[in-house]
């Protein structure tokens, strides 16, 4: 899903150039005519889909500067670009005041606007990120910290919300690399016990013989090398939530303990000789179907059912690619700060080659593809070829071409010459940038291998933009990405040298 940009203007010729100008950037552009629909969209139900702004600043009622204050006093920090035909100091000097974040005189140019919008997007995620990391920091995560536009996510999240509102215990399962965590410190950030301990313990990483140790705690000579007194994880916890991750790697001596503890509030320390109350939210991840675990004996059923009393199932990077674009903003933001680099966006063909691929390592590969990019790129646009660790099998990238004409037995159509096609796919030679309607051999050229070529066309053209794609296509998203899946596995194309 590409970045959405609310473009408000009374005038229609200015808004509409504005508008053609945002989509060839390769965004989505909203438009309203003036201040106070602005503030509706604001304070509506998408208002979270709103990355930035172009604000006129003369509108008849309540102009820019008023938008700006409004925003000002309801604490929202959605990037300002302001527009205006009085380009004087005075009016400069005042947006920036009131909170915009740059300016521009009408008639604004294509490439002035795209640098400006550009900078605004960067801005608000790096903005985003210090915010995540702090609240991580500080056990403050909830679930605005999350980053994703995905309509296959929008379930999840309102289930989890419902979750944090209670102490009810939360089993989430999905693949490594999905968000697990970040899920449940969103939760505790989110509930009443955002204020105490949010505890993590990875089960999969305690031998053995220290899991009752670390978990409940034991007292000084209880065994050889407790040369002190131990409180244990779910005494740290206490008031707080305690985090079991990777619980299906729990032994069974340890679950036995764990189902009591559970069913009791109260634990055991090891040497010791009463059991201490304890107050602490449950929630527990798994990679694993956990149910699976249980038929094949290694979790009790008993205790399944303790921790499986809301189930949240976190889907993978590949059934909610629409997150790729976004994630891969945020993520940049993040490590050219860090790395104090020159990078300051990435190519709309990166874009698409990487929202087609299958993550199987989900957001931790992306995030660290993006790291490694930053790090050794010395452009300062990431290309496909900063990102040379990615499968053998993986789609061709997507390359532009000449424009596309569809050829006919008999009258010859062009496609408007503003888009910018793609290479087509592997197909019998024919000249370039055409599109031919027959083979080789005279014969008509199958349907699905022309619409493999068209949805390669579509990619290119609206940069990667999926959702403009399978809107303009007519098609769902899921259909758009089945047919891909489809064209990838009957007739993959070779990856590209430079990707390695």
């Amino acid at each position: 899903m590409a970045a959405s940009i609310l473009i408000a203007d009374d005038d229609p010729v200015q808004r509409r150039l504005v508008e053609n100008m945002v989509q060839k950037c390769g965004y989505e552009a909203i438009v309203v005519d003036n201040g106070d629909a602005v503030m509706e969209r604001l304070a509506g139900p998408d208002a979270a889909t709103i990355d930035a702004i172009v604000l006129d600043l003369v509108m008849p009622g309540l102009d820019g500067m008023g938008v700006l204050s409004k925003m000002r006093e309801a604490g929202l920090s959605i990037p300002v670009i302001v527009q205006t035909a009085h380009g004087g100091i005075d009016n400069v000097v005042s947006a920036m005041r009131a909170g915009a974040q740059d300016f521009v005189v009408k008639p604004v140019g294509m490439e002035r606007l795209q640098v400006s919008l550009r900078n605004a997007l960067n801005t608000r995620a790096l903005k985003g990120e210090l915010q995540r990391i702090r609240h991580s920091r500080e056990g403050r995560l909830t679930f605005s910290d999350i980053v994703t536009r995905s309509e296959a996510m929008a379930p999840i999240l309102r289930i989890a919300e419902k979750a944090a509102a209670s102490a009810i215990p939360v089993l989430i399962e999905g693949d490594s690399g999905v968000g697990k965590e970040l899920f449940a410190r969103a939760i505790h950030g989110s509930s009443e016990r955002k204020a105490k301990p949010f505890v993590a313990v990875n089960c999969g990483a305690i031998p053995d013989n220290l899991v009752e140790s670390i978990l409940f705690g034991h007292e000084k000579g209880a065994f050889t090398g407790a040369t002190e007194r131990h409180m244990g994880k779910f005494v740290e916890a206490h008031g707080g939530t305690l985090f079991l991750d990777e619980v299906s790697e729990l032994p069974l001596t340890a679950q036995v303990k764990l189902l009591r503890a559970l069913q009791e509030g109260a634990v055991e320390a090891v040497g010791g000789r009463k059991p201490v109350k304890v107050d602490v939210r449950i929630i527990s991840a798994t990679n694993r179907r956990l149910l699976e675990r249980v038929k094949e004996g290694h979790f009790r059923e008993d205790l399944f059912y303790r921790l499986h009393v809301l189930p949240l199932t976190v889907p993978p990077l590949r059934a909610r690619r629409d997150d790729i674009p976004h994630l891969l903003r945020h993520f940049l933001a993040r490590f050219a700060a860090e790395e104090n680099s020159t990078v300051t966006g990435i190519s709309g063909e990166a874009v698409a080659y990487l929202s087609q691929l299958d993550w199987p390592g989900n957001i931790r590969q992306l995030e660290n593809a993006v790291y490694r990019a930053v790090v050794m790129s010395e452009s300062d646009q990431l290309g496909i070829a900063d990102f040379p660790l990615i499968p053998a099998h993986a789609p061709a990238p997507v390359e532009y071409a000449p424009p596309l004409v569809v050829e006919r037995p008999s009258m010859p159509a062009m496609v408007s010459g503003s888009e910018i096609p793609i290479a087509p796919l592997p197909a019998p030679s024919h000249q370039p940038g055409m599109l031919s309607m027959l083979a080789a051999n005279g014969e008509m050229r199958p349907l699905e291998e022309l619409e493999n070529e068209i949805i390669r066309f579509a990619i290119a053209h609206y940069r990667g933009q999926m959702s403009e794609v399978a809107r303009r296509l007519k098609i769902g998203r899921s259909t758009l990405y089945r047919k891909l899946d489809e064209a990838n596995a009957q007739d993959p194309a070779p990856t590209a040298p430079s990707v390695g």
